[in-house]
């Protein structure tokens, strides 16, 4: 087998292969070879090659997100890492295990005017669970003449170590390190950042290894429910009379069902699950917005909960939001492992275990239903809305809204769903999604920027088709995504394109100004049919409602290529529709 000659470089390649970090995504570069030759002559790791940083770390992202495992970005020195940072804050959000590795320039060529050179050293440090900067190998000292300094070698500090420093402790001290972050990863799920000063030259190799780096274990320590938080918690959740469940991003099947079925059948609880919670029972409240919206203040103090209990990532509904911020919660618990956000302004209790652990625990041990109708009046609330819902979307135009709606009747089982951010996320929140589907979206920072990659990464690595339903600016905006040569033949894409940024016309501010259209809409008269036929996607294109549900038909039918759906929706009526589906709510 080949290897790079540098010893770090071995270190690294080798860690990664005794930590099982199998998926590889690499942006081409010099200062990077060594890691690039190593990876890509190790039939252990799947490599991909993406020139587009950012896209890059947001297919990583994509891989990781579905794998839950770590999955390793790999760029060479500058500009090239700062492209990666928007998948870092992702990640860092979204509690995904990014493993970002950049090389670097030795230490006495930084901050001399050398080329493609800057700070790499904790460039993440307000965004990463851990930032390692390894140490540079020292030099085999049998070929440097007695009396030579190596040539550029001006730093003091850097005289020391590499002449006077051992390789030896250089090596443990990098083992470590490499070890350090790999864990962070593997437990915490976050990112992770590991820089790795490397000298020229950079493109040797060599037939044998010369390192054997040793594999530290991650210290696993099993976590509890103390007694006195338990029984607190009990006493409190046997008193009280209105409780409410609130679950944010979620993977399916982590809450047993048994556990659901606990809480569905508890007449003083309601459950509120998002798209993203991937969460269903017939007695769940999935369209959150549906049912909060509409609500006058008196209405939306009968809903005030007097406990709170969350759990899963972030929320998507501003609604929801705004409401218990205003009639907080007497308590709120958070579960979750690893942090808990005080998003109400009124956290009472952290629990860090895993949701399904505190059910497992506290669930058992409750010894009766508090008498209540606190669920029975919010699903007679619910059911009214729903017979509204369908209502009202049996009356309205080709619009945003209905499109959504059409969308997702025709939607095959079984499918991963990436939706994109802004109003493709929102627009989802008001529909039921077929609960044999799974639904992702990168809401740890909401941005658009990197949608249409994460589903591309997500798609690569399942056996279950991914479809990703998207706005025009977000698909735009992620276009170099497609630039990849790793796209499933069943990936397919959905473009609702509305000429612009729709979700300004839905927020409150002045539409009807040509300040509105060029600086907040972004208004354009682009579309994806050229893009589709430069990276081989088959692409149609409909603006009506007959012809979407036809189109549909086939759409989903693999035909040995991805597709790509483009949906022209009207601009300037969208929000109106929308405005009046809350009204015919109430």
């Amino acid at each position: 087998m080949i290897y790079p000659k540098i010893p770090l470089a071995q270190t690294v390649i080798e860690l990664f292969k005794i930590k099982g970090i199998k998926h590889i995504v690499i942006s081409p570069g010099s200062r990077n070879a060594p890691l690039t030759i190593g990876f890509t002559n190790n039939p252990y790791f799947t490599c991909y090659s993406i020139v587009d940083e950012r896209c890059a770390a947001f297919f990583a992202l994509g891989i990781a997100q579905q794998l839950k495992v770590p999955t390793a970005v790999v760029c060479t020195s500058g500009s090239a890492l700062v492209n990666y940072y928007p998948a870092v804050t992702e990640a860092y959000y979204s509690d995904i295990p990014l493993v970002v590795v950049s090389a670097d320039r030795p230490k006495h060529l930084i901050g001399i005017g050398d080329g493609q050179t800057i700070n790499q050293k904790n460039i993440f440090e307000n965004h990463i669970l851990y930032s390692v900067n390894l140490k540079l190998d020292v030099k085999d000292e049998n070929n440097i003449p007695e009396n030579e300094e190596l040539p550029m070698l001006k730093n003091l500090e850097d005289k020391l170590e590499r002449f006077l420093g051992l390789q030896k402790d250089i090596q443990t001290h990098n083992e470590e390190e490499i070890n350090e972050a790999l864990n962070f990863a593997l437990l915490k799920k976050g990112p992770v950042h590991i820089n790795i000063p490397f000298d020229e030259p950079l493109y040797e190799t060599v037939e044998k290894l010369r390192v054997t780096p040793k594999s530290i274990k991650p210290a696993l320590k099993p976590k509890v429910i103390e007694d006195y938080v338990l029984n607190e918690c009990l006493q409190d959740w046997n008193s009280t009379s209105k409780k409410m469940i609130l679950v944010g991003a979620n993977y399916p099947n982590e809450i047993d069902k048994k556990w659901l079925k606990e809480l569905a059948d508890d007449d003083s609880v309601v459950v509120f699950t998002e798209t993203t919670s991937n969460l269903y029972h017939e007695s769940f409240f999935p369209s959150i917005d549906q049912i909060v919206e509409p609500l006058t203040e008196e209405e939306k103090k009968a809903l005030q909960p007097e406990i709170l209990l969350t759990f899963g990532g972030l929320i998507v509904s501003k609604k929801i939001k705004t409401l218990l911020r205003k009639f907080q919660p007497k308590y709120h618990w958070h579960v979750d492992e690893k942090s808990a956000n005080d998003t109400f302004f009124c956290l009472s209790n952290h629990i860090d275990v895993t949701p399904n652990q505190f059910f497992s625990v506290f669930l058992p041990k409750i010894t009766h239903y508090v008498k209540s109708n606190y669920n029975a009046h919010w699903t007679d609330v619910k059911n009214n809305r729903l017979k509204k819902h369908n209502e009202y979307l049996k009356t309205i135009p080709f619009t945003d809204l209905k499109v959504f709606d059409i969308l997702f009747k025709n939607i095959p089982s079984d499918h991963i769903l990436q939706i994109a951010n802004s109003s493709a996320i929102r627009y989802a929140q008001l529909f039921d999604i077929n609960k044999n589907n799974t639904v992702f979206c990168n809401r740890g920072t909401s941005g658009i920027d990197g949608s249409t990659s994460t589903a591309i990464g997500c798609a690569v690595v399942n056996d279950k088709p991914t479809t990703l339903i998207t706005g025009d600016l977000s698909f735009l905006y992620d276009s170099n995504g497609l630039w990849n040569n790793y796209i499933p033949k069943n990936f397919r894409i959905i473009v609702i394109n509305n000429q612009g940024g729709g979700i300004f016309r839905i927020l409150p501010g002045h539409k009807n100004s040509d300040n509105f259209e060029t600086f907040f809409e972004t208004t354009h008269n682009l579309n994806a049919r050229h893009l589709c036929r430069m990276y081989g996607f088959a692409y149609k294109s409909v603006s009506k409602e007959k012809p979407l549900e036809y189109y549909l038909k086939e759409f989903f039918v693999e035909d040995g290529r991805p597709k790509l759906l483009e949906i022209f929706t009207p601009k300037n009526i969208n929000d109106e529709v929308l405005l009046q589906y809350f009204e015919y709510l109430k």
